[in-house]
């Protein structure tokens, strides 16, 4: 109930009002069954406009730190993203992978449509950054189409550091399901996974027109920490974009397929 009531109600119009956004390609999300829709990931704002625009519900898996915060603040959080019906997930434990995976399953076999932003945190310049391959185990081990989605002006309404929204023009852009169906049996191997995750990945950007970089979103956020605590850890990204040592496809920061703002 409370998920019809933000979209409708409570945040919905207020939504509408200073993002005028423009929804296109929505005869591609199936009427019925389960699909993953993987979008492009620019502000804490992508989690409101994709269901805002979507005719059908969307469950996403949440980090669980929105599940266990204290005071007012975490009390607050834990009763929306329980209201809203979304499903935690630990990013940090040795089982995190998996525990996503089972997760995303669970939300598929019920026939729903599940969220995942592919590059696992938010992009830190508005560029397009290395998918991470979870999207790709997931799709092979349940079959389901998986549909590119393009965010477009949501960091200009809620660019990262701001407090507030300012108005600007929203797109959300949905592209044609893709169909994996010819590496049916071939989950778990890694080569299969990277080509399965770049293919959405290039279609993203074909979508949004973002620069793509081939590094992770993640990598270059802390070497940024690291530069500005003055330590000199390998993060696998150097200053100016270019790759390093990036994170191995089989590690679990490679393959748990985050789905909310980092």
């Amino acid at each position: 109930m409370w998920y019809w009531l933000f979209k409708y109600v409570l945040l919905g119009p207020l939504l509408w009002l200073i993002g005028r956004p423009k929804f296109e390609g929505g005869e591609n999300i199936p009427a019925h069954g389960p699909a993953i829709l993987a979008s492009n990931h620019r502000a804490v704002l992508d989690s409101f406009y994709l269901p805002l625009l979507v005719r059908r519900r969307i469950t996403f898996l949440a980090k669980s730190e929105y599940f266990t915060g204290t005071g007012l603040k975490g009390a607050f959080q834990r009763w929306f993203f329980s209201s809203v019906g979304q499903v935690p997930i630990d990013r940090t434990g040795a089982d995190a992978a998996q525990d996503a995976l089972n997760a995303g399953v669970r939300v598929l076999g019920q026939g729903k449509l599940l969220g995942i932003y592919p590059e696992g945190t938010r992009s830190p310049d508005g560029r397009l950054y290395k998918g991470k391959t979870g999207l790709a185990r997931l799709a092979l081990e349940t079959g389901v189409p998986v549909i590119p989605v393009a965010m477009i002006g949501t960091d200009r309404m809620n660019p990262i550091g701001s407090k507030m929204w300012r108005p600007a023009k929203i797109t959300v852009r949905i592209g044609e399901p893709i169909d994996f169906s010819r590496f049916e049996g071939m989950g778990g191997n890694r080569f299969v996974e990277r080509t399965v995750t770049d293919e959405v990945m290039y279609s993203l950007m074909q979508l949004s027109g973002q620069e793509y970089v081939d590094i992770y979103a993640a990598s270059l956020k802390n070497k940024g920490s690291a530069n500005e605590s003055g330590t000199a850890g390998n993060t696998g990204a150097s200053t100016n974009g270019s790759a390093a040592t990036p994170p191995q496809d089989g590690s679990v920061a490679d393959r748990v397929p985050d789905t909310r703002a980092g």
